[in-house]
């Protein structure tokens, strides 16, 4: 008998949120890079745009995947 509070599946979806949160942020910052470097190239503004929503969704992750991973272990709150 598992007398542990833990949500397991949930923990692990949580887990899976931080994963995709350390690839979304190697590869924002390298897109943003690639997309400096070449300012002089007609895709500049495409790619410079992509890089942003990356960076951006990489802090969105990062914060539901936090949340995710302490309602697995501390619960939900039922308000």
């Amino acid at each position: 008998m598992n007398n542990s509070n833990t949500n397991r599946d949930l923990l692990i979806t949580g887990l899976k949120r931080l994963a995709i949160t350390v690839i979304l942020m190697f590869t924002a910052p390298v897109v943003i890079w690639q997309a400096f470097k070449n300012q002089q190239h007609p895709l500049y503004w495409p790619v410079l745009i992509v890089g942003i929503i990356l960076a951006i969704a990489a802090v969105a992750m990062g914060f539901k995947g936090i949340k995710t991973v302490v309602d697995a272990i501390f619960g939900k709150k039922n308000s």
